[in-house]
């Protein structure tokens, strides 16, 4: 069975093939554009709904994975930042404080739209306190451009955090158990 991941983000794709997961990447031209006053998990798990099923309606097959991850601080969403500026501001906001790494995530039958299956996965995340300097040296290094919250748990900004409770995949960008278990609803299976 044909499996596209409806993502461009190199994460997912490194997080599917460890888990020996065949797929192609389509990845999906939906704005993740934040709707004013919609709770987050409701927000994230509609724009990944919203992606699965713009690739599932363009291909017309396999099974189709869509997802979407943000970062929540004090009830406000940080999406990726727009320039380094704004990647400083986000990571200060979250020195020394816990937030929530939201992934919503859809698998939708590409050959009967209707049937779909979508989730969303908390991961409670604990930066420890951050130098100024520190922060200045992250953003530096680019990592924090192309992800939400301006960090990347897989990379160098492992050093920023104090702890985590929850799936670690899923603050990389994919919670791979739930995947699993939410393709085996439509037939996939990923224990061979």
């Amino acid at each position: 069975m044909k499996i596209i991941l409806a993502s461009a983000s190199p994460r997912r794709s490194q997080l599917l093939e460890q888990i020996g997961l065949n797929f192609i990447v389509h990845p999906s031209q939906v704005e993740e554009k934040y709707i004013e006053g919609q709770k987050p998990h409701i927000w994230v798990q509609n724009v990944a709904l919203a992606k699965a099923l713009d690739v599932a309606n363009s291909l017309k097959e396999g099974i189709v994975i869509g997802a979407d991850t943000i970062v929540v601080n004090e009830n406000y969403i940080l999406g990726k930042p727009k320039d380094e500026a704004e990647a400083q501001l986000m990571l200060k906001s979250l020195s020394g404080k816990k937030h929530q790494v939201l992934t919503g995530f859809a698998i939708v039958d590409g050959t009967n739209t209707d049937n779909y299956f979508t989730q969303v996965e908390i991961t409670n995340v604990k930066f420890r306190s951050l130098r100024d300097k520190e922060i200045k040296a992250y953003v530096r290094s680019k990592e924090p451009l192309d992800k939400a919250g301006a960090y990347g748990i897989q990379g160098l900004g492992a050093l920023l955090i104090e702890e985590i409770e929850g799936c670690y995949f899923n603050v990389v960008g994919l919670p791979l158990s739930k995947i699993a278990l939410g393709l085996e609803k439509f037939g996939v299976e990923v224990w061979k």
